[in-house]
C-alpha cells in the first residue's frame, strides 16, 4: 500500500530539515524525487544521497518560490526531466520576522503571506490540471500547528499557516470529483534549521516539551511517514484533511 516505485514527486524547501527527510522517506519507497530550493549547490548535494537511497532517481532543480517564472520553470523542468508529476508537496516557506504584529513591517507582512500562501496556490495552479486531467494525483501542503492557535511572537507566520490550512479544503472539495487529493501536514516543533530559534531556547524547548505528550521535540524523520502515507495508494482515501 506504500508502493511508490515510478512515480514523480516534485518538493520544494527539500534541500534540508522536513522537505529533505520527506524526500528520503519517498525515496525509501521507490519515487523518483525533485529536490528544490533556492541554492543550487545544496540542492545538488541532497539529490545525490538521496539517489543512493531506494530505487527511483533524485534530480535537482533550483527555484525561489516567491517567483511565478521560477516556479513555472520548476515545473517544466520536472515534466522534461521525469514526465508528469504524480504528487506534489509544498514544504518551502519564509518566517522573516519574531515579534509583535504591531511591529511587522510591510515588506515582512508581504513575504511571509507570498510565500507560504500565494506561491503554494500558483503551483497548485501549475501541477493539479494535469492531475485532473489524467484522474489522479496527490497534493500535499505543509502548515503548521501554529495555523491552529495565536501567537504573540509568530503572528503573520501563524496566519500564513492557517490560510494554508484553508487552501487545502479548498483545493479538494474542486478537485475531488477529479480523483485528485488534497491534504496537509502540521508539524509541531521540530528540529531543523529553520525553527533553530525556538528550539535552541532553553525557556522555550523545556516549555515546549512539557507540554507534547512524548515529552519531545520532533526530528524531521518524524514527519516523513505521514508524507508517505499522503502520496502512496494507503492514502487513497483521504483528503481535505491536515
Amino acid at each position: 500500500m506504500f508502493d511508490l516505485s515510478g512515480k514523480n514527486i516534485l518538493i520544494t524547501g527539500s534541500s534540508r530539515g522536513i522537505g529533505k527527510a520527506i524526500a528520503a522517506g519517498v525515496a525509501e519507497h521507490g519515487a523518483n524525487v525533485v529536490i528544490s530550493s533556492r541554492k543550487a549547490e545544496a540542492c545538488e548535494a541532497v539529490a545525490a544521497e538521496v539517489s543512493q537511497i531506494g530505487t527511483g532517481q533524485a534530480i535537482s532543480i533550483p527555484c525561489n518560490i516567491s517567483q511565478k517564472d521560477q516556479l513555472q520553470a520548476l515545473v517544466d523542468q520536472t515534466r522534461e526531466s521525469l514526465g508528469q508529476i504524480d504528487v506534489l508537496i509544498c514544504n518551502a516557506a519564509v518566517n522573516p520576522f519574531y515579534g509583535s504584529l504591531h511591529d511587522i513591517p510591510d515588506s515582512a507582512w508581504e513575504k511571509i503571506l507570498q510565500c507560504n500562501i500565494t506561491s503554494n496556490l500558483w503551483l497548485c495552479q501549475l501541477v493539479i490540471p494535469e492531475m485532473r486531467e489524467r484522474q489522479d494525483g496527490s497534493v500535499i501542503i505543509v502548515s503548521s500547528v501554529g495555523g491552529y492557535k495565536g501567537s504573540t511572537d509568530l503572528g503573520a507566520y501563524s496566519i500564513s499557516k492557517a490560510a494554508d490550512l484553508q487552501l487545502i479544503r479548498c483545493l479538494a472539495k474542486e478537485n475531488g470529483p477529479y480523483n485528485v487529493r488534497v491534504n496537509g501536514l502540521a508539524p509541531g516543533l521540530i528540529k531543523t534549521d529553520f525553527a533553530r530559534a525556538l528550539w535552541e531556547n532553553p525557556e522555550t524547548r523545556q516549555r515546549v516539551e512539557a507540554g507534547y505528550p512524548l515529552r519531545r521535540l520532533g526530528d524531521p524523520e518524524d514527519i516523513a511517514g505521514a508524507a508517505v502515507l499522503l502520496a502512496s495508494p494507503a492514502g487513497n482515501y483521504i483528503t481535505g484533511q491536515t
